[in-house]
């Protein structure tokens, strides 16, 4: 099931001129409803369930389906985002509820090196992975001789 916005709770942000969840949304779904001020998904079947949106709502106003994974069947699930962590609020069909805290990304904005901080990062034109050999133990990667 996609991501979907319970518009009694979404304020828009606070009026501003784009949400936290159309800045997060990898796959540019979600969409600033400028007359009601409301959040929406605007194709909820190119949602990816990625849960971005849900993690950083800041009124936990998307849900998205809990994965089998960790939450059973008829189960909800609510995170609620702080600074350092996010606490997963599972509440079961029983009524029974548990607490899952996990940290987040301390990485600032911005921040993230990508090439992982490995030497040499590799060549993107290359078609060595951008560890390798070192990564597979190996002097040199293996090619075929032209």
């Amino acid at each position: 099931m996609p991501s979907y916005v319970n518009p009694e709770k979404c304020d828009g942000c606070k009026a501003l001129d784009k949400t936290a969840c159309q800045y997060i949304c990898p796959n540019d779904l979600m969409v600033l409803d400028k007359e009601k001020m409301k959040a929406y998904n605007r194709d909820a079947s190119m949602c990816w369930e990625c849960y971005n949106c849900v993690k950083i709502c800041p009124t936990q106003a998307i849900e998205v389906r809990g994965y089998a994974d960790f939450v059973p069947m008829g189960a909800s699930v609510t995170p609620l985002r702080s600074t350092d962590s996010i606490m997963w609020t599972v509440k079961f069909r029983n009524g029974t509820i548990k607490r899952f805290k996990f940290p987040i990304r301390s990485t600032p904005e911005g921040g993230a090196v990508p090439d992982g901080g490995y030497p040499n990062g590799g060549e993107l034109a290359s078609c060595e992975l951008a560890t390798e050999p070192a990564s597979l133990g190996l002097p040199a990667v293996f090619s075929l001789k032209r």
